[in-house]
């Protein structure tokens, strides 16, 4: 799960996805990362931890990190929260393999669409809207890959 600075939409996406994963017993590793290094080591941001919260998900153990060219070897999937971010990551793919792991979220929910899940950052009001997109991406990617 990849967003800019790993405050907002990616610890959600991870908190959502890691929670239906367990729920389903499932062996999945989940994670998250930003683009950018400015939060590095910071925890969520408080109305992310918030509304996850609310939801009756605790995401109050991760840590902000800045995506690596390793990832992209690492995991099965890399998934952005918008097109900006999808180009970044595209940029540290080293081959056609690992670009192909690279996918928008909201495809997810909404195939071939190219929906992005906005930045709550500056809108307070924007987290709400935010969970329940992830929430429903997260639960057609689980249908896709089981």
């Amino acid at each position: 799960m990849v967003c800019l600075g790993n405050i907002c939409r990616s610890p959600l996406a991870e908190g959502i996805l890691r929670e239906k994963v367990t729920l389903k017993g499932l062996d999945w590793m989940v994670d998250s990362a930003g683009t950018g290094a400015w939060h590095i080591g910071n925890l969520p941001d408080p109305r992310s931890i918030a509304i996850a919260k609310k939801k009756g998900i605790d995401i109050t153990h991760q840590q902000a990190r800045q995506l690596r060219a390793e990832d992209l070897k690492m995991f099965d999937l890399v998934l952005a929260m918008d097109r900006s971010n999808y180009q970044n990551i595209l940029q540290l793919s080293k081959s056609e393999e690992e670009s192909k792991k690279v996918k928008l979220i909201m495809n997810y929910a909404y195939p071939n669409e190219d929906r992005v899940v906005p930045d709550p950052y500056w809108n307070d009001d924007g987290f709400e809207e935010v969970f329940q997109m992830l929430d429903l991406a997260c639960n057609q990617l689980i249908k896709a890959h089981t």
